[in-house]
């Protein structure tokens, strides 16, 4: 059986651009006040989109201190937690412990070692949504651009100027926030989308 074929850039460059969830309906997490809230409405939802993001390095051999953020979405908001507290950061660690919950996400390898280094936790039933593409017989690496290419036949924005930004800031620009929200929430929506088609079982490994 032939493998299905992925889009190429200059096919996915040509396409509508996919909705992006707006600054309205996504919280920066600063304080354990705000985390505990967030952490609150998170615990109604069986599912998040998950990412991280760290201050990038440019010095070869140099170790990345991140991550600086952790992003969790829901279909209706996003949350960016930033790691600079430490009863902040305690709770986010919590909440990517917390079994029975799916993370979906892609090229979740280094955030969730990153983690475990940072935040002393093991993160629980992480999916990295690239595995589900490969059960339908892709054979490359899927990233975020791709699967919305593939499942929505939308072209995903990102901006290399906000993924190599300073994410160690303690005051995130709206181009920061907008771009760490979105591929949470992102993630979420292909999760859906392939949930929707019943091509795979929705239940992450514990502790993956």
């Amino acid at each position: 059986m032939q493998s299905p074929t992925m889009p190429a850039p200059e096919e996915i460059a040509l396409l509508e651009p996919f909705e992006r969830i707006g600054l309205d309906r996504i919280e920066i997490v600063a304080s354990v006040t705000h985390a505990e809230a967030a952490a609150a409405a998170l615990a109604r939802e069986p599912v998040w989109g998950f990412d991280t993001e760290s201050r990038p390095t440019f010095v070869a051999g140099e170790a990345s201190d991140g991550p600086h953020t952790v992003q969790l979405a829901t279909l209706d908001r996003a949350y960016v937690f930033q790691l600079h507290d430490p009863g902040c950061r305690a709770i986010a660690g919590a909440l990517l412990a917390r079994t029975g919950i799916v993370k979906a996400g892609f090229g979740l390898h280094d955030d969730k070692r990153r983690i475990t280094h940072k935040l002393g936790v093991e993160p629980q039933d992480v999916l990295d949504l690239d595995t589900l593409f490969r059960q339908r017989g892709y054979r490359r690496q899927m990233g975020i651009k791709a699967a919305v290419a593939v499942l929505f036949e939308r072209r995903y924005l990102k901006s290399k100027r906000a993924a190599t930004s300073n994410w160690a800031n303690r005051q995130l620009t709206q181009q920061q926030v907008l771009y760490a929200a979105n591929d949470a929430w992102a993630a979420l929506r292909v999760y859906q989308a392939l949930a929707v088609t019943g091509s795979f079982s929705s239940a992450a490994p514990a502790g993956r």
